[in-house]
């Protein structure tokens, strides 16, 4: 039996067919040109305003274990004590509106996806692409990035368009999610995976230790995945969602009049850790951690990482792709996760099963596991 799409005739799938198997075929990455980390530190040494911060700071950022973060906005001249980026988007005492800040996030984030979407060079499969999905929690339009890639990629009118929006950096589970419910249900489908953040488009004019150490983390990026019913890459395999009870207000993302404003609780490693000592034999599925060679985990921040590592009782070099992600790009939102899993795509020697991992608002952690033949 087959189900008619309009333009197109795809098999539909009946009752005791065999499940068709969801598969990452390969991923392409793209970050914007200025890399922006150290230009921050040094910025953070004036705007802070007591020796005691800017000590704190300065021992933070050695331990961050970052080394570079990019952002589409190039450092203004130095002093920087009133205009920080070289357009004087940001002007001191006079931040931008959120308005202007949606107004320049459509271009730059199109240019960026652009950028992802050669990188994974879809010109064999562009008129084979039947989905869209994009998740971003750093913008809004309308029409969206989603409409925007469709036209600026090639890709049929008809391609059906979802947009993840505003779920933080486990969004990227969720939108591997939903592909791989799409090709299991429709063996034909092809599905393209966009997750783009530019978290450089809300800085806030707050110069205390704490939003400062924040602002240290986060970077821009964007990725590109293809998924399909073909079996190579990454299969995509079981995804489960939990939640860790009394944390909803250790992060938060809200929208205000000066840019989208977050709260990163000090305290979301050692949650994080606590939770999975005591619910990691049931994300393992009852495996022992040596059965699992392949660790892809969030790059939320150096603690985040050692508090997942610890909590599991990882060995040593398990989240090494992540930590490598970290240094090389910071932490970009949703993005971050899919920079992991390229990089294990384009290992040799990573082979076997693997588990995913990324942690959001809520406090949800988000999981799937994997295996790479």
């Amino acid at each position: 039996m087959e189900e008619w799409t309009g333009g197109s005739r795809r098999p539909l799938r009946m009752k005791g067919d065999p499940v068709t198997q969801a598969w990452l075929n390969r991923i392409g990455t793209a970050v914007p040109s200025h890399d922006i980390h150290a230009e921050f530190v040094d910025f953070a040494r004036t705007a802070l305003a007591d020796a005691r911060s800017r000590v704190l700071f300065e021992r933070m950022a050695e331990l961050a274990d970052i080394e570079h973060r990019f952002s589409f906005f190039a450092p203004g001249p130095k002093p920087r004590d009133h205009v920080l980026d070289s357009d004087g988007f940001y002007l001191r005492r006079s931040f931008p509106t959120t308005g202007a800040r949606m107004a320049l996030y459509r271009d730059a984030a199109l240019s960026l996806a652009r950028q992802a979407i050669h990188s994974l060079d879809i010109a064999k499969e562009r008129a084979s692409i039947t989905h869209l999905i994009v998740a971003s929690c750093t913008g809004f339009t309308a029409p969206g990035l989603d409409f925007d890639i469709m036209q600026d990629a090639g890709l049929t009118s008809s391609i059906e368009r979802t947009i993840v929006g505003f779920m933080g950096c486990f969004a990227a589970v969720n939108a591997l999610r939903l592909a791989r419910h799409i090709v299991r249900s429709e063996a034909d489908a092809k599905v393209l995976v966009v997750n783009l953040e530019l978290s450089s488009l809300h800085l806030q004019e707050r110069w205390e230790l704490e939003k400062m150490l924040s602002f240290l983390l986060f970077g821009d990026g964007c990725t590109a995945c293809l998924v399909s019913a073909r079996p190579i890459g990454l299969e995509l395999k079981r995804f489960r969602a939990a939640v860790i009870p009394r944390s909803a207000e250790l992060i938060t993302w809200h929208i205000g009049d000066q840019g989208f404003e977050m709260h990163l609780s000090g305290q979301v490693p050692g949650r994080i850790r606590r939770w999975l000592r005591d619910n990691g034999a049931e994300l393992l599925a009852g495996r022992a951690v040596p059965d699992i060679p392949l660790w892809a985990v969030h790059a939320g921040g150096r603690s985040i990482l050692d508090g997942v590592q610890n909590g599991l009782a990882l060995p040593p070099d398990a989240l090494r792709h992540s930590r490598d992600v970290l240094r090389e790009f910071g932490n970009m939102s949703s993005a971050t996760l899919v920079f992991v899993l390229e990089r294990i795509l384009r290992s040799s020697k990573a082979t076997g099963d693997g588990i995913a991992m990324a942690f959001g608002p809520g406090l949800t952690v988000e999981t799937f596991t994997f295996h790479r033949p």
